[in-house]
């Protein structure tokens, strides 16, 4: 597998397996596009997710489960942006983050892991997308665990930080600006993908994707 071009690629690189914070790297026409980034990541660092592409795993290594506040390690789709503004302008399908907006952490419920209005009867978990702070005022979806393989993690997002050096519940937080500039840059023509890891799958990585120079 190479890097094609015009392909958008982010990667996201922490040192181990517990670093809560990492370094984002954005990469299109084989070349970086902008300075890295510093971005914080899952409170218990990292575990190896569901993506569009298996990497190989190593006994012993971490699992991505549910609720295990764990970031996501794997070659994953982008999908949309969403964000709390009606009329944003994007190359990506954009969702509005609307008070009855929610997405589905139950993994008994037929929605797990999807952005949904919410139902009638609603699930047992679930987060809501129009929240009472900044975080989610501007977000990107990660297309991790879409086969909905239950209690294997849901609802991982690229979103606003907390603060500098908070860490998430899984997911990849970064400035408001950082995060405008990157929403701004992806193209769903281009096929965007975020490829999250550790220093140990890296050389795996460059394997699959040579063209990766930083």
């Amino acid at each position: 597998m190479f890097v094609f071009a015009g392909e958008q690629i982010i990667l996201v690189l922490g040192n181990d397996y517990n670093s809560t914070k990492a370094k984002l790297y954005c990469f299109e026409d084989r070349a970086q596009v902008f300075e890295p980034i510093k971005v914080n990541v899952g409170k218990n660092g990292f575990g190896l997710g569901l993506g569009k592409i298996s990497l190989f795993t190593k006994e012993n290594e971490p699992i991505k489960h549910e609720g295990d506040k764990k970031a996501p390690i794997g070659i994953f789709t982008l999908d949309a942006i969403f964000g709390y503004k009606k009329d944003l302008k994007f190359k990506m399908p954009y969702i509005q983050a609307k008070k009855d907006l929610i997405c589905v952490d139950d993994s008994d419920s037929e929605f797990y892991n999807k952005i949904i209005q919410e139902p009638k009867i609603k699930p047992k978990s679930f987060e809501e997308m129009r929240r009472d702070d900044a975080q989610y005022e501007l977000g990107i979806v990660v297309g991790h665990n879409k086969e909905q393989i239950k209690k294997r993690g849901s609802c991982i997002f690229m979103h606003v930080q907390k603060s500098k050096d908070a860490p998430t519940a899984g997911c990849t937080s970064m400035t408001l600006e950082e995060i405008e500039k990157i929403a701004s840059w992806l193209e769903e023509s281009k096929n965007p993908i975020l490829i999250q890891i550790t220093k140990f799958q890296l050389e795996e990585v460059l394997r699959l994707y040579p063209s990766l120079k930083f």
